[in-house]
């Protein structure tokens, strides 16, 4: 549960605001987020009806294509039910029989008893058969629908434009292929059959029971309408608890990925605790829905067993008085006992099934919309490309991220780039260099205007056969898992040896000679049995070995260290001297050099200036060569320069200088009091100028004086704090918080977001702190400040505890976000009630009267 004033950061990703900077108008345009393209996490955006009759009917349509074969496990389960039901049956008359008076002979179906038994055990062994038959068939067929299913889903999400994997995780998509698929096949299989053969079964037993007798069975048939409601309500709630769980999996699935992905920098960072802690806290948060799961199973298959136990023993009782009377026989009762179990057992199989339905309509309702998914951008549509080459033109194009719609990147942007030239495009960071690939491989559209190529405008080009004819290097290098060959040949599948071998040569691949396999050497997991410079080499051989029309270096070599670049250089000087049109993205000076022309793109997104190197390296006040100053003096030059706004503090000093007057005709009346402890301000004597004066020295941003002067912060008290050890708690003057805590050896506390700044002071011990993902050592003495919205972690180092005392910055706070102690707090959140105590109503010279406060000072 996200307690009040908690930021999840997994979801809010970026909107920390660091101490000392004051969002732009940049960062509002970028906070309207478009999340159209965000699939749902419990898979209702797209049906709107979640749980209908309809998603149900689409659930088992999915098995429409395994009919056939499905039609022979059903048969085998009508015969082994069939089997199942003539049990009880054959029971009854044994034992009539054996209760018969001796000498009494009496066949069996005309037949002795003996060779009764010996067709019995025949039919049983039918029976066997057939359940056999039937669960191998749908065990296979399940996994026949499973591998179907993800085969499926794993198409088409691999043709979703980018937009759709900017507002979607990976750890979520993970799930929907892998758990939610295993649910639904799971579903539309076994547990169908299941429900199938309770069907059967109950509908053959009870019409058994009606045949001994129809007394008894209108007792049984009082359980009916009961057991149906609970088996409504109890599936209802499984499927919205199943959406749920499988909701979180995929966030589990994602931060595993994620974390595991990148363990060497977590482990750079002595970030193992904090890590294992977020891991820690989704499975809490799985296992809590899973126990509320289980608690709705255990009530609805024990409610529904007492009321079947009961019913036996009515039924017991009516029909022991009828065997006396003789109405019917030992065995019939005996017979219609066993139906009744058969029946009752079928029952709750299928309130059962009914329950495993709903989850399975959970899961599959998250397929659908997965499913249901066309991109906006088609892969395969358009007119047929047999080449790119020709001019390349924008017109007039202005561009936005469809997922941040309010911040444009380009405004009418305009440039043209000749067949067979290179082309350096330069611009300040975030102005939008890496777009214009972006654009050109048709990943985007543009918001207005057009692009072309030799006259074609590429909106209407097939997108799949235009990125064939365009090679891409980027920044980063993406090797796939496989060989280095595999890695090469990855755009051109079908690629010969030699083919592979001139393309390795080329890209001055010649590393690949020191491997023991040689081409058959495998990369690992994304690379990383291979160095940066390598990595880059391969990805240049795998551009060149498509001979592509137009060729697209994004950044290239920025990352690579001074022997790697030249070697790479050297590698893309190759590919230079091909025909091809070659555009680098670039803000190194060797690569802008080495361009036939240069096209300096401004922060608003235009072009500022265009030309040969020396052209425009010759106007000292233009665009390009302001920016190459920035570049060679070590920094990047700003997306945006903008008078700067005046600082909070100079805000603060600004609001003080105003109420400096009033604050000295007041400071004599404000002495300290209460046996010598020093007050920062006698409260009850100050005006609400006065107050709000030091309220906002104290570092408070709202401009008005807070309700309540006594405050706990529930999040510090909540469960997550369990480990802490919250000895003290002190109030000031100046309504803020003061808390005296301690980490305990080999303990860490934080990992949460507080809506408030905070001022921590390390009084012993020494320990880690980390600050919005910034890492310092602590110790006695330290001051730590943790801006508000940041997120924060402590963990202690050696043998001592790591003590602190944090002040927490006034902020309003209602009765009903305080509570007045941890247990308290828990047990009140677990009933629903959110109370806040009596003290935190009353004034702060009121609480230390009645001892509810220990100390009060300034900090």
């Amino acid at each position: 549960m996200k307690e009040k004033g908690h930021v999840d950061i997994e979801e809010q990703d970026g909107t920390t605001e660091e101490l000392g900077f004051v969002k732009s108008e940049k960062a509002n345009a970028a906070a309207q987020v478009n999340l159209s393209a965000k699939l749902s996490r419990d898979g209702t955006s797209a049906s709107g009806n979640k749980g209908s009759m309809k998603e149900l009917w689409r659930l088992i349509k999915i098995a429409r294509p395994e009919a056939k074969t499905l039609s022979w496990a059903f048969l085998f389960l009508l015969m082994s039910s069939a089997v199942s039901m003539s049990i009880p049956f054959s029971i009854g008359k044994i034992l009539d029989i054996a209760t018969q008076p001796e000498g009494s002979k009496e066949l069996l179906f005309g037949l002795d008893i003996t060779t009764f038994y010996i067709g019995l055990a025949g039919v049983l062994a039918t029976g066997a058969a057939c359940n056999f038959g039937r669960i191998i068939i749908l065990r296979i067929v399940g996994e026949r629908i499973v591998a179907r299913l993800r085969s499926q889903l794993y198409r088409k999400t691999f043709v979703q434009n980018a937009e759709f994997f900017d507002a979607n995780r990976v750890g979520d998509l993970i799930s929907r292929l892998g758990s939610d698929t295993i649910i639904v096949g799971k579903s539309i299989t076994q547990n169908l059959s299941d429900g199938l053969r309770s069907i059967v079964s109950g509908a053959a037993g009870f019409a058994m029971m009606g045949w001994v007798s129809i007394k008894l069975t209108g007792i049984l048939a009082i359980i009916g309408p009961p057991v149906a409601i609970c088996a409504f309500v109890a599936g209802r709630q499984l499927r919205n608890i199943s959406r749920k769980i499988q909701k979180n999996l995929g966030t589990m699935t994602k931060v595993a990925e994620e974390r595991l992905g990148n363990v060497r920098t977590a482990q750079a960072f002595a970030g193992e605790v904090q890590e294992a802690g977020r891991y820690n806290r989704q499975i809490k948060r799985v296992f809590a829905l899973g126990k509320k799961e289980a608690i709705v199973a255990a009530s609805f298959y024990g409610s529904t067993g007492l009321m079947g136990n009961l019913t036996v023993i009515a039924v017991l009782y009516v029909g022991g008085g009828m065997v006396k009377s003789g109405a019917i026989t030992i065995g019939e009762l005996s017979s219609f006992l066993m139906y009744t179990a058969y029946a009752g057992s079928s029952m709750v199989g299928l309130s059962g099934f009914w329950g495993e339905m709903m989850k399975g309509v959970g899961a599959a309702s998250r397929l659908f919309e997965l499913q249901d998914r066309n991109p906006t951008i088609s892969p395969t549509k358009g007119e047929p490309v047999k080449s790119a080459r020709g001019p390349i033109e924008f017109k007039h194009v202005s561009f936005s991220y469809p997922t941040r719609p309010a911040v444009s990147i380009f405004k009418d942007l305009n440039f043209k780039i000749e067949q067979g030239t290179n082309v350096a495009i330069v611009a300040p960071s975030g102005a939008g260099k890496s777009t214009v690939a972006s654009l050109l491989l048709r990943f985007y559209i543009p918001t207005e205007g057009v692009i072309t190529i030799d006259g074609r405008d590429i909106t209407k080009l097939n997108a799949k056969q235009l990125r064939r004819k365009i090679g891409f290097v980027g920044q980063e290098p993406v090797l796939f898992s496989g060989t280095v060959a595999e890695n090469i040949a990855y755009g051109v599948p079908n690629a010969t040896r030699a083919e592979i071998v001139a393309a390795a040569r080329k890209a001055n691949c010649q590393f690949i000679s020191d491997f023991p396999d040689g081409l058959e050497t495998h990369v690992g997991a994304r690379g990383t049995q291979l160095s940066g410079g390598q990595k880059q080499r391969i990805a240049i051989a795998r551009a060149l070995i498509k001979q592509p029309d137009i060729l697209i270096l994004d950044e290239a070599t920025s990352a690579l260290d001074a022997e790697s670049e030249t070697l790479v250089n050297q590698a893309l000087g190759k590919l230079l001297q091909e025909k091809n049109t070659t555009i680098s993205i670039a803000h190194r000076l060797s690569t802008i050099k080495r361009s036939d022309r240069i096209i300096c793109i401004s922060a608003d997104g235009e072009v500022a200036e265009e030309g040969t190197y020396e052209q425009l390296s010759s106007n000292p006040n233009g665009a390009f060569s302001k920016l190459m100053e920035w570049q060679l003096s070590g920094s990047d030059m700003p997306a945006q320069v903008t008078e700067p706004a005046p600082t909070e503090q100079e805000e603060i000093e600004q609001e003080l200088e105003e109420t400096e007057q009033e604050l000295e005709e007041t400071e004599q009346e404000e002495e300290p009091v209460r046996d010598g402890r020093h007050f920062l301000s006698a409260t009850s004597k100050m005006s609400d100028a006065t107050k709000l004066a030091e309220y906002k020295s104290a570092g408070n941003r709202k401009n008005e004086v807070p309700a309540h002067e006594a405050v706990y912060f529930k999040n510090l008290l909540s469960s997550k704090r369990s480990f802490g050890d919250f000895r003290t708690v002190l109030h000031t003057g100046l309504y803020s918080q003061v808390v005296a805590m301690e980490v305990p050896v080999n303990g860490e506390i934080g990992d949460e977001v507080h809506t408030v700044d905070q001022i921590l002071l390390f009084t012993s011990g020494r320990g880690l702190a980390t600050v919005a993902g910034k890492e310092q050592e602590v110790s006695a003495g330290d001051v730590v400040v943790v801006p508000a919205g940041t997120q924060h972690q402590f963990v202690t180092k050696g043998d001592q505890p790591l003590e602190l005392v944090t002040v927490y910055a006034p902020a309003e706070h209602l009765p009903s976000s305080v509570h007045r102690t941890k247990e308290a707090g828990d047990r009140e959140e677990e009933e629903g009630v959110d109370e806040a105590p009596a003290w935190s109503r009353r004034s702060m010279g009121e609480n230390e009267g009645l001892g509810l406060v220990r100390e009060s000072g300034r900090y």
